[in-house]
């Protein structure tokens, strides 16, 4: 069953600019995918036109019904509350959750995404893989059907590239449909179902990620991520 399908969208801006052009792919229901991309690919275009944040020049996204919810790159816009709890109630409180049923939402959000034991800390203090994670606490507590992460490892130290890792394997097994948006792909693309690479607004590849490695991918600007490091002269990217 499909989570969502996008035929012939294009995005055209005011001054001319063309960021997605003729895009057309669907995601199944409980689908894990990874869309790849350098900057300016039109990855965040495409979040924002899924989202319902903006809406193409061309072209028709359908949900199928389906809610989404987004864990932004920077993680800091996200906090609307002082603290983890108050944040995720705030979106709870906005879909009708009231006392003991907002109460149990709250704490079981926090829980599932290993924050309940800072329920009360200062949100604003948390690491930055603890605020992603806490996006995603929010999301959950307002039962979004797909989840788009966008560059989720971006300025986060290896412990907190570790836990998003986490959550996104958590979330695969739980058989949320997930979308990454990302150029690291050696962090999350083991745990893609499905591998999408976009450049300068168009998709180039479409397909398994195994098949996608044997790619030129550097012709996307994308860094093939298999690679063997054996002295100190392998670890200079050139």
């Amino acid at each position: 069953m499909k989570a969502l399908e996008i035929k012939n969208v294009s995005k055209k801006f005011s001054d001319k600019t063309t960021a997605l052009e003729d895009i057309s792919f669907s995601i199944e229901q409980g689908e894990f995918c990874v869309i790849a991309g350098s900057n300016g690919s039109g990855k965040s275009v495409l979040m924002s036109l899924i989202a319902g944040l903006d809406a193409p020049t061309d072209g028709t996204i359908n949900l199928f019904g389906n809610s989404v919810g987004l864990v932004f790159q920077d993680a800091d816009s996200q906090i609307l509350g002082e603290t983890p709890e108050e944040d995720v109630s705030f979106g709870a409180k906005n879909h009708g959750l009231k006392k003991d049923a907002l109460k149990e939402c709250v704490e079981s959000s926090l829980e599932q995404t290993g924050l309940l034991h800072k329920k009360d800390a200062y949100a604003r203090s948390l690491s930055g893989g603890e605020k992603r994670r806490l996006a995603v606490s929010g999301i959950l507590a307002i039962n979004r059907n797909v989840i788009i992460f966008d560059e989720p490892f971006a300025n986060l130290d290896w412990p907190g590239v570790k836990q998003i890792c986490m959550i996104l394997k958590k979330l695969k097994q739980e058989k949320k449909t997930i979308i990454v948006l990302t150029h690291e792909l050696e962090k999350v693309l083991a745990l893609a179902d499905r591998f999408i690479v976009l450049d300068k607004g168009k998709i180039r590849f479409d397909g398994l990620a195994q098949d996608g490695l044997e790619q030129n991918l550097e012709q996307w600007s994308i860094k093939n991520p298999i690679a063997h490091y054996s002295n100190l002269q392998d670890l200079i990217w050139l």
